[in-house]
């Protein structure tokens, strides 16, 4: 099973006892106060995994490492191309 489809197995889980529970059947009596927390419940799940991106994305960019090694030889593979294309009369 993908990734994908695992986020949206629980979307669809955690939506339909959302909907269960936010509709009231006739036979299901929700207190109020439970009610008037459920409602907004799906727009601040969305503002928490916003948060959560934001952080992540956040946090891999701070700890992102270099990699000198890798930026040296490709400095030197773009020398050598400078080269061979200057050899052949291209002017930059």
């Amino acid at each position: 099973m993908t990734k994908l489809a695992q986020w949206l197995c629980g979307l669809a889980l955690l939506g339909s006892a959302w909907a269960a529970l936010a509709l009231a059947p006739p036979g299901l009596r929700v207190p109020a106060p439970l009610r008037q927390a459920l409602l907004p419940l799906p727009l601040y799940l969305l503002v928490a995994f916003g948060c959560f991106s934001l952080a992540t994305v956040g946090y891999r960019l701070a700890t992102f490492n270099d990699c000198e090694e890798a930026a040296a030889e490709l400095q030197e593979h773009i020398g050598a191309a400078r080269a061979d294309l200057a050899r052949r009369g291209l002017r930059f």
